[in-house]
């Protein structure tokens, strides 16, 4: 059986969602965000460790909450970087396995058996991405260009990646100054390789706003307690 690392994003400071703390330590469904996502990677024996990047004023607070829950899985908190993308360079320097996943502790209702079928997918690099529901022009003051909806793909998380390869490119793209908002895109700038997409769901969301708060209790209640 292949083993994989995890680095869990745990860096939102909380600032859309009018908060004093980070996202990732909001409840839902009674739990911090962060918690059902360890819940649910502690049964899946092909991640042997995580890693989680996260501001270093709250690395105490992330390994009270893992104390407090008793995860028996090994994880390891650390300082994380001033961007996302420095936060998974840094997860990245100490990944010990040859292949990662790539995820962020505000999307909570990614399932156990949609993280099992990324790591058990027989391709190195592969992201789960949704059909886009709505029509996407380019064009910021003025429309400039027509974009073809069905080529086109909302990206979602998790990730998994060869670690050696996601790590070069990130060395290339901190010596470029050239910054992604996710790393399937920087991964595939300098790599120039296919990158398997898998079906992902609506109810996949990233919890950013405060509606989304409101939403994700709808969803945890009907799609992960529901057991769609």
């Amino acid at each position: 059986m292949e083993k994989f690392s995890m680095i869990l994003l745990s860096g939102g400071m909380g600032t859309r969602m009018k908060l004093n703390i980070p996202k990732q330590f909001l409840q839902i469904g009674g739990k911090p965000m962060i918690v059902h996502l360890l819940e649910r990677v502690e049964s899946l024996e092909e991640i042997e460790e995580i890693i989680i990047p996260s501001p270093l004023d709250y690395m105490e607070k992330t390994e009270e909450i893992i104390l407090h829950h008793r995860f028996a899985k090994p994880i390891r908190v650390i300082e994380g970087g001033l961007s996302r993308q420095e936060s998974v360079y840094r997860g990245l320097k100490v990944v010990s396995s040859d292949g990662v996943i790539i995820h962020e502790a505000v999307r909570p209702f990614v399932l156990t058996h949609e993280i099992r079928k990324l790591v058990q997918c027989e391709e190195p690099n592969v992201t789960y991405g949704f059909d886009l529901p709505f029509t996407v022009l380019e064009g910021t003051d003025r429309i400039e260009k027509n974009l073809e909806r069905d080529r086109l793909i909302n990206i979602q998380l998790p990730q998994k990646f060869d670690t050696r390869k996601l790590l070069l490119a990130h060395e290339w793209a901190a010596a470029d100054g050239i910054h992604f908002t996710e790393d399937t895109s920087l991964y595939f700038h300098y790599h120039q390789e296919p990158i398997k997409v898998l079906r992902g769901t609506e109810y996949n969301i990233k919890i950013t706003r405060p509606i989304d708060h409101k939403l994700g209790e709808i969803i945890y209640r009907d799609y992960v307690l529901g057991g769609e």
